[in-house]
């Protein structure tokens, strides 16, 4: 669908709510994924990155976020990701959420190229296509999805000289 300019909005309670409910837990809250890009298609779901540190304590999250409504989505498949979904029920998610190390290569990697795709158009007239191929090829299955975008998404990251703030050539995300 459409950009909606109510996104950012949607974040700004969410990341309210998680915060209250993680407390010192959470180190970090971005909001990623296509929703955080203004002018860009997506589909309504809100990507969220939450940073831990240790990564241990992703399991001191759990009881927290379940009491917000999110459920642990155990094989969601993404490498040192620990994903909660929260939505209408299992199958109509408006929520994805990922912890990840705070200060890791997932962390910066995910700012980075959120990052780049606010600054570049024609990298994300390329990852639009991208999307839609991959869900032409997988209309019901999210895992496979995933899966089909991940060569584009780990080649753009790759460009990158390090994933640090900075590291592309862009200043530091601005919060939504």
């Amino acid at each position: 669908m459409d950009y909606d300019p109510q996104w950012p909005i949607a974040f700004a309670e969410e990341c309210q709510r998680i915060s209250r409910a993680l407390g010192p837990l959470a180190k970090g809250i971005e909001h990623q994924g296509s929703t955080s890009v203004p002018g860009m298609r997506a589909k309504p779901i809100l990507d969220i990155l939450v940073g831990v540190h240790p990564i241990a304590d992703w399991t001191l999250c759990r009881a927290p976020l379940e009491a917000l409504g999110y459920d642990y989505a155990e094989n969601a498949g993404v490498p040192r990701h620990f994903i909660f979904g929260r939505g209408r029920d299992l199958t109509e998610r408006t929520h994805l959420l990922h912890i990840v190390e705070m200060n890791s290569d997932e962390w910066w990697g995910n700012l980075a190229f959120r990052d780049a795709l606010r600054a570049d158009p024609k990298l994300r007239r390329r990852y639009v296509a991208e999307k839609e191929r991959a869900a032409a090829e997988a209309p019901e299955g999210r895992a496979r999805y995933t899966a089909l975008k991940g060569p584009f998404i780990q080649s753009v990251k790759a460009g990158f000289s390090v994933s640090k703030p900075g590291a592309t050539g862009l200043p530091p995300s601005q919060p939504d």
